[in-house]
């Protein structure tokens, strides 16, 4: 049995500036761009066991085996997700469905600005709800590259959009796992997350527009912007707060969606914006001109429908993945739990991480049915059958795919294997005593160990389970709500989704603009932190000015 260690050198500036030595590594290699991400990943991942072994005192042998297990975990579910949603996206390039459902979009609005606010904000959210974990990045990212974005805005502008539903991703997800380590009742801190996030629910519509088409551009179309984030951040506070925390996302992009549809029916802005790159000085005035005319041989019903079926087969079966009943019913049977030896319930996480010592599991759960990505999967291949590609190529497809997304397969799994080897070893809990330190301003700084949390991890979920028991002792010791703290780890870890390596790579991936994750990172980073600290001075004010606004338990 070894026992984590939090203050190696007794010193808290010193131990604090070795636990993020492994992140740090990773976010400027990839910054620089002279460092292609899986190699950047595999650097970071050596320097975080050099971290946890010479520094951390963790023995080797679990040092390497909680690696080992991080690379399985990174493949199963997140590269698996990641994989089938590209090779469902190449079917349908493949046989023109996806120039149909351009053409379709397109019918609604010409604008670039709309189009963003439907597909990387409304229609992102849905596939959020429905399945999270780099899902929705990767369907928006290849919509939008698909329909002529220069890459960096496709897959720049997806993580931006992908901020505000992550809360609730996933069937409500991140809730549970937060709920599961704090003890506190779901309901409570899905009502306490909903009354944080539909305030960045009116935001983000209108920072990623304003990011993609600066201030005037973003002004021509503030209605159309208004009605997409009130369309979604009402709904979003009303389902948290009165029904349940589990459908939020899937409600409330429904309705955005909807109302975002038929207010364009009824109203477009003056000029159109046609240019598909980011905003920049030398671009010329003829990109926000009037769009010539485009003959372009309207589709069908019956064609619009069809190149719709592969994305309705998904959202059907990705819903239905992602309900505990069937997750239940299948992993009876199609589940096999690899508790890893020497590393499974050796490992003690000790005080004052959690008031008393807790044995950290260590298990591969291979749920091969339930996967997020096996759902994308057989969607994908009932597409396209239906489509009618033939067996053989359909698997001659499969592995091109594979193909493609190697070098992306390997940069997610040694991300992984990073979160989780700083995980088990205590490192980032380390990183999180240093925000626990901060004393009156613990409210601000609790919500940016939660963007904290993300960025390292890349999952919400992660982050709730990392470090939310660690914002339940210390806003307890505080006199701070414990609800508050815990939704506010959720809530500040949204932001962090946009800059964690794995989000970035799975935009890479889904543009086909491999190499140039550095790029995205730099163009993210800063709206990461802006939006982190707006959280942060949100949560600020309800510990502090609008004790009314926190949750209280029954």
């Amino acid at each position: 049995m070894w026992n984590q260690v939090y203050n190696p050198f007794n010193n808290a500036v010193l131990s604090t500036i070795a636990a993020a030595l492994p992140v740090v590594t990773l976010l400027v290699l990839i910054a620089s761009n002279k460092v292609k991400a899986h190699i950047a990943a595999v650097i970071a991942l050596v320097v975080a066991n050099l971290v946890a072994i010479y520094v951390f005192t963790m023995p080797a042998g679990m040092s390497i085996r909680a690696s080992i297990l991080g690379v399985a975990t990174g493949f199963f579910p997140i590269g698996w997700i990641v994989l089938n949603v590209i090779f469902l996206y190449r079917l349908t390039v493949e046989k023109g469905a996806f120039e149909i459902l351009q053409t379709t979009i397109g019918g609604v609005t010409n604008d670039r600005r709309l189009q963003l606010l439907l597909i990387a904000f409304s229609f992102g959210a849905f596939f959020e709800g429905a399945s999270g974990f780099g899902t929705p990045v990767a369907v928006t990212g290849a919509i939008l590259i698909g329909l002529g974005f220069s890459p960096l805005a496709a897959s720049g502008l997806s993580l931006i959009a992908n901020t505000a539903p992550v809360a609730y991703g996933a069937l409500g997800t991140p809730i549970a796992g937060l709920a599961s380590v704090t003890g506190i009742d779901p309901f409570l801190l899905g009502a306490m997350v909903g009354r944080q996030l539909p305030f960045f629910s009116l935001i983000v519509p209108f920072w990623v527009v304003w990011a993609f088409a600066g201030w005037k551009g973003m002004k021509d179309v503030w209605p159309a912007i208004l009605v997409t984030g009130v369309s979604f951040a009402v709904p979003q506070f009303l389902i948290s707060n009165f029904i349940n925390p589990w459908i939020v996302d899937i409600g409330a992009s429904l309705i955005s969606m909807a109302c975002l549809i038929l207010f364009l029916k009824v109203w477009q802005p003056k000029v159109i914006w046609t240019s598909a790159a980011l905003r920049s000085k030398d671009e010329s005035a003829a990109t926000m001109a009037p769009p010539k005319p485009v003959k372009i041989a309207k589709p069908s019903t019956a064609q619009v429908w069809m190149a719709m079926l592969p994305w309705i087969i998904v959202c059907v079966i990705l819903l239905i993945w992602g309900t505990d009943l069937f997750k239940l019913a299948v992993n009876k049977w199609a589940i096999w739990n690899y508790p890893v030896p020497d590393l499974h319930q050796m490992i003690q996480k000790v005080p004052p991480i959690v008031t008393a010592p807790v044995k950290e599991g260590a298990v591969f759960s291979f749920t091969w049915l339930s996967y997020t990505g096996s759902g994308m999967l057989i969607a994908a291949i009932i597409s396209g059958f239906l489509m009618g590609f033939g067996p053989v190529k359909i698997v001659t497809e499969y592995g091109k795919t594979i193909k493609v997304c190697a070098y992306s397969l390997l940069t997610i799994s040694a991300m992984l294997a990073i979160g989780t080897l700083t995980r088990l070893s205590g490192i980032d809990a380390t990183l999180g005593l240093a925000f626990a330190a901060t004393g009156v301003l613990y409210p601000f700084f609790g919500t940016l160990l939660g963007w904290l949390g993300v960025a390292l991890t890349g999952s919400d979920t992660a982050s709730n389970i990392l470090f939310g028991n660690l914002q339940k002792i210390t806003s307890t010791q505080l006199g701070i709500s414990p609800i508050l703290m815990g939704a506010a780890n959720s809530s500040g870890g949204v932001m962090g989704k946009m800059i964690d390596a794995q989000s970035i790579v799975v935009a890479s991936t889904a543009t086909n603009w491999f190499g140039h994750e550095g790029t995205i990172l730099r163009f993210v980073f800063w709206h990461s932190i802006v939006l982190a600290c707006l959280v942060g001075c949100l949560v600020m004010s309800q510990a502090y000015l609008f004790p009314w606004m926190i949750v209280t338990a029954p």
